[in-house]
């Protein structure tokens, strides 16, 4: 069966009651038909369910389908996207290692790396998106460039691609090939791809990270995150998160498998819309600059093309004008909503500068390309003539606003 079929159709074990859709299991624990039962339970030596920290029937099934989408061989949920992302680095690195990261990551995503993980003796180096295979190299071996010495080879190598919010690619064939060389664990953040437009482990990757938050909700309604992959790797993930407890609730759980049924289905609108947007947007004048993986003015178009199936749902903008023009364009938008999140059937815009990426040094934003005047446009369901003439009339709006006060 094709992928979008196997989303739809599987499901956990039903009770006797053969309910269609699989019932919500909302109980914190599981009862044991004899103490004998629940010895083998919790020796692993029989397979059930104990207590929903651990396992529960509704997060058992969105994994499974993660997995089957995904191409992996196991997988775990977490309560949140970036639980994942910390769950994935904290359950595999340990003092001592280094952890190489595209710089272009989600603000969270830095402090993680930069100001937890270190607290750990995990130290870290940042790489550009853009750089070559001989750079990203560089940076994995020991005592290479101007690494101190001492340092050790990468234990994980991290990334997003598309990144957040500059849509930045990083070539996931060519990392692939480096980690089949240096045997280190490659890890990377499909959220804003979703396994719909990318399979990262088909390129090499050993985990594939989501904040389900996002697209695979995709209507804003419940918060959940799930690494997938290797399963020598999950194991350790899982025996972190079966004892520091980001687990995933059973009805989120529940929203969310329901919500893969249609993940396709959403994709192709919002990929579509977000390309129209786009191409309308850059005939604009009063735009200074848009980002989109599959115009052909990207500056990775063809390696978008290679591994990507479609262009995604993000499109990213400047205005000149820096925040005064962001404020009065926002302030003129009539369909779009304003917030930091993204990946809903609702179009959303947000200034990273002052948002998602604040709390990062004007160093750190500059060398991400985030600037006063930079938009990031979670394209959703609308009717795409109506996204069009909104954010045409909010940007000429805005542009007379900045010119009056000039």
């Amino acid at each position: 069966m094709k992928k979008q079929t196997k989303a739809i159709r599987t499901q956990a074990k039903r009770s006797q009651n053969r309910e269609h859709s699989v019932p919500l299991y909302l109980t914190s624990s599981f009862s044991f038909e004899s103490a004998e039962q629940g010895k083998a339970l919790f020796e692993e030596t029989e397979e059930g369910n104990i207590y929903s920290r651990f396992s529960n029937p509704n997060v058992a099934e969105f994994v499974e389908k993660v997995c089957m989408l995904e191409n992996a061989e196991d997988g775990i949920a977490t309560g949140t996207g970036m639980a994942a992302v910390f769950a994935s680095m904290a359950g595999l690195l340990k003092s001592g290692d280094h952890l190489v990261a595209c710089r272009a990551l989600f603000g969270s995503a830095h402090q993680v790396i930069s100001q937890i993980l270190s607290k750990w003796g995990i130290t870290h180096a940042y790489v550009d998106a853009t750089a070559t295979e001989a750079e990203w190299e560089a940076a994995i071996q020991p005592n290479s460039g101007t690494a101190p010495a001492g340092r050790p080879a990468a234990r994980m190598v991290y990334l997003e691609t598309p990144s957040n919010p500059g849509l930045e690619l990083v070539d996931l064939a060519m990392l692939g090939r480096l980690k089949a060389k240096y045997g280190f664990i490659l890890n990377v953040d499909n959220c804003f791809a979703t396994p719909i437009l990318q399979t990262p482990i088909d390129f090499g990757a050993d985990l594939s990270v989501h904040s389900a938050t996002k697209y695979m909700d995709g209507q804003g309604r419940v918060l959940g995150g799930v690494v997938v992959g290797r399963a020598d790797l999950i194991q350790p993930i899982r025996f972190f998160a079966r004892h520091t407890g980001p687990s995933l609730s059973p009805f989120n759980a529940w929203v969310l498998s329901k919500s893969l049924e249609t993940l396709d289905l959403r994709m192709e609108r919002h990929c579509r819309n977000a390309l129209q947007l786009a191409e309308a947007l850059e005939r604009h004048e009063d735009v200074a600059r848009v980002l989109y993986p599959f115009l052909p003015s990207h500056p990775q178009y063809e390696l978008a093309r290679t591994q990507m199936s479609a262009g995604g749902a993000i499109v990213t903008i400047e205005l000149d004008g820096g925040f005064e023009r962001i404020k009065a364009f926002f302030d003129a938008l009539q369909i779009a909503s304003l917030s930091s999140n993204l990946g809903d059937s609702r179009t959303i815009v947000t200034n990273p500068n002052t948002t998602t990426h604040a709390k990062l040094k004007p160093h750190e934003k500059a060398a991400l390309g985030i600037t006063p005047g930079l938009v990031r446009i979670s394209v959703g369901l609308e009717a795409i003539e109506d996204l069009i003439s909104d954010f045409e009339q909010a940007i000429s709006v805005s542009a007379d606003v900045l010119n009056e006060q000039v």
